[in-house]
């Protein structure tokens, strides 16, 4: 519906990429490494940097850890064995605890200036938002129906959330107020759009 970034850009970022991912695969690095490392480092930066208000250098780290998640699947695409569906279902699982960890890092650092706050409800809306956004579309494909866009999908979510994070970070008012209710707004619009796309499509099949 609207593959805002990831279609764009996922040519000109994959040449980039590939000389790089010739070396990994080279040294012995193997694609399913790469996706676990990258989501280890997303995690633990996550929840240490975040919940201690390091949110500017937090956000540097992870942002490092997250552009790993470019390299797997070019280096599946490019390794001898190729794309296999244990890597893909890895894949997808790394990428959601990747972003739970950077939820619940905000989430424990707005928890920690005080009570319960607006902040805080955002963040815990986004949270679930964003796995219903990756459960339709995994639902759907096993059902055989095509479920894909949708306004915000993982690259746009995480872009929000980071520089949301990191102008906060660098004291800008209200940067990850601002950026966190965009992000629950966006989410859940996704999530509408996503039980659309299936509706629609559920509909056409049964006139036919």
């Amino acid at each position: 519906m609207y593959p805002m970034l990831r279609i764009p850009l996922k040519a000109p970022v994959t040449r980039a990429i590939t000389p790089l991912c010739r070396i990994a695969l080279r040294i012995g690095l193997t694609p399913n490494q790469v996706t676990v490392m990258g989501t280890i480092g997303v995690a633990v930066s996550s929840l240490f940097f975040y919940p201690r208000g390091d949110l500017f250098i937090g956000t540097l780290v992870i942002t490092f850890f997250v552009l790993t998640d470019l390299f797997d699947g070019t280096m599946a695409r490019l390794s001898n064995k190729g794309p296999s569906n244990w890597g893909a279902l890895l894949d997808a699982t790394m990428d959601r605890i990747s972003d739970a960890a950077i939820i619940c890092g905000l989430l424990l650092f707005t928890i920690k200036k005080g009570s319960l706050s607006t902040e805080s409800i955002l963040l815990a809306i986004s949270l679930v938002a964003g796995f219903l956004v990756s459960y339709i579309k995994a639902k759907a494909e096993s059902l055989d129906i095509e479920c894909e866009g949708g306004f915000a999908e993982r690259t746009e979510r995480l872009i929000i959330v980071l520089v949301s994070a990191g102008l906060a970070g660098l004291d800008v008012p209200n940067a990850l107020l601002i950026g966190i209710a965009l992000l629950s707004f966006v989410s859940v619009i996704t999530v509408f759009q996503r039980l659309l796309i299936v509706f629609r499509s559920h509909n056409s099949h049964e006139r036919y």
